[in-house]
This record gives C-alpha cells, sequence and structure tokens, in this order.
C-alpha cells in the first residue's frame, strides 16, 4: 500500500484514557520548580530519582490504564467485579513500574487514584464532568479489594499513626483535594492570566496547603508537614507562582523541604489526578473516541 494512502487509526475510548493519564504524569513530572519534587531542575529531596525515570516510569503504566479502562467498559458498573478486576490490573501494572525502575517506587500512589478515575471515566464518557468523574471513581474506592494484599503501604501506616487521610480515604471521599482546591485554583490562575505552568503550580500549592501529606509524614513527620502546609499558604498569599513575591517565597519553600528531606508526593499524586480530571472535563475529549 503506499504510504500517501495510510490513514491514522482512530483511538479507542480505553487507549484514549490511558494517553491522557500517561500525558497527566508527565507533565506532573516536567513542571517545574516544584518544592523538593523531582522536576526538570533536578531531583529535589531525593536521591533514587530523576526525570527520565519519571518518565519510564509513567510510559510503563499505559497498558495497565489502558486495561483498567476497558475492564470498566466490559463490566459497566460499579460492583465488586471491577473494583476487583481494577485491583487486580492495578497490582501488575505496579510490578511492571518497578520493573523499569529497577525497585523504586516512582509512581505507586499515582496507580491508585489515576486508575480510579480513568476507570470512572470509561463508565460514563458521556458524563465526564469532574464531580460525576470523582463520584463513580469515590464509589469504586468505597468497595473492599477481597484480593488485595494486606500488609500496610507506608503512607497507610502513616495514616494511621497521625490520624491523617491516606490515599484510600481521599478516593473515598470523591478527591476534595482536588475538587476542593487543585482544580478551582487551576481555574482561577488560568482567569487570572498567570499562564499555564504558573497555573499548574498554584494548584499543586493549593493542595499542599491543606493535604496531610503521607509520604512528608513518612519522611519528615508533623515538623515537615507544617512547613509544606504554611509555606504552600505563603506563596499563594504572596500572589502565586507568577509574582516576584510568590517565586521567592517559593524558592525558600523548596530550600526549606529539602533540608527537610520532605518531598510532597502525595500532592503531587493528586496534581496528576487534577491534570487528568481538567483535560477529561475541559476538552470534551471523550466524546469522540469511540
Amino acid at each position: 500500500m503506499h504510504a500517501l494512502n495510510l490513514q491514522a487509526r482512530s483511538l479507542s475510548l480505553a487507549e484514549r484514557l490511558a494517553d491522557l493519564a500517561v500525558d497527566a504524569l508527565i507533565d506532573e513530572a516536567d513542571l517545574s520548580p516544584k518544592p523538593a519534587l523531582v522536576d526538570r531542575r533536578g531531583n529535589g529531596a531525593h536521591s533514587d530519582l530523576h526525570l527520565g525515570l519519571m518518565h519510564a516510569s509513567a510510559l510503563a503504566l499505559w497498558p495497565a490504564f489502558k486495561e483498567m479502562a476497558e475492564a470498566a467498559i466490559e463490566i459497566g458498573e460499579v460492583g465488586m467485579p471491577l473494583r476487583e478486576a481494577i485491583g487486580r490490573i492495578g497490582r501488575e501494572g505496579e510490578q511492571a513500574m518497578l520493573a523499569t525502575t529497577h525497585g523504586v517506587n516512582t509512581h505507586r500512589g499515582a496507580i491508585w487514584a489515576l486508575g480510579l478515575l480513568v476507570s470512572a471515566a470509561a463508565l460514563a464518557p458521556q458524563a465526564s464532568g469532574a464531580g460525576a468523574v470523582t463520584l463513580r471513581a469515590a464509589r469504586l474506592a468505597l468497595l473492599e479489594d477481597r484480593d488485595a494484599p494486606r500488609p500496610m503501604s507506608h503512607g497507610a501506616q502513616v495514616a494511621q499513626r497521625y490520624g491523617a487521610r491516606g490515599a484510600r480515604e481521599e478516593a473515598q471521599l470523591g478527591f476534595p483535594s482536588v475538587m476542593q482546591r487543585g482544580l478551582p485554583q487551576l481555574k482561577r490562575s488560568r482567569i487570572a492570566g498567570h499562564g499555564e505552568q504558573n497555573a499548574r503550580l498554584d494548584a499543586l500549592l493549593a493542595i499542599m496547603t491543606e493535604l496531610a501529606d503521607t509520604c512528608v509524614l513518612y519522611r519528615a513527620g508533623e515538623p515537615g508537614l507544617h512547613a509544606m502546609q504554611h509555606g504552600a499558604r505563603s506563596v499563594l498569599d504572596a500572589g502565586g507562582s507568577a509574582s516576584l513575591g510568590g517565586r521567592r517565597r517559593l524558592h525558600e519553600l523548596d530550600q526549606q523541604l529539602i533540608a527537610l528531606n520532605a518531598s510532597p508526593g502525595g500532592a503531587a499524586d493528586l496534581l496528576a489526578a487534577t491534570l487528568l480530571l481538567d483535560r477529561i472535563e475541559r476538552d470534551g475529549i471523550l466524546q469522540g473516541a469511540f
């Protein structure tokens, strides 16, 4: 066949959702300057992570996100069959991630959050508003996966110790850090003309102001969490990342969190969830993905 006669195959809904999830992870990783997180400047507070590894990890998760969406389309409703299917696929995706990163945990929390959102979006693409998608995701998260391993993750241990809301509870409540802080701030900063990268930074900071980030608690305890929340609020109060004063405060926050070895990985995962929901909602992109 002549090359000029070749036509690009249209993507399925599951493929498109997997693309959006991976794009959200890569966009989060690339966003700079993020306080104490891996970005285009360097490794932040991490000794075992770098930007190339974050990209490779995100790409390795594409098959898992696609399979989760396909399971949701095939099963067609919230219930134990779908919950256990996405749990199994998520664990397989985690193993693929760890094989790619040689055992480094790059995106374990993101597999949970974005996997739920991809599955929820695939269930009803005609109802792709962020509120509708997070409500379906919450209903899925509330179901107990009987096949899930019982050992507690670091995040779950820390959540129990400090009485903090972990990733599981965040999802079960419909992602309040995204719906009440991340997405609203993203939209406010865009309306204010701050530019897309600054709007995304502001969304991350808005999430950080209230989140009991279990990654920070695990690495730096309550002093680290207080520094993160207070510092993020001070950046926004100074005008956000698009202002000179806000940039100065952001630099100070970055240096403070690195000194404390406190990296807000939970907030980063929720920023990726924010970016995924924003793309689904803003572009209405799922309507033509069949």
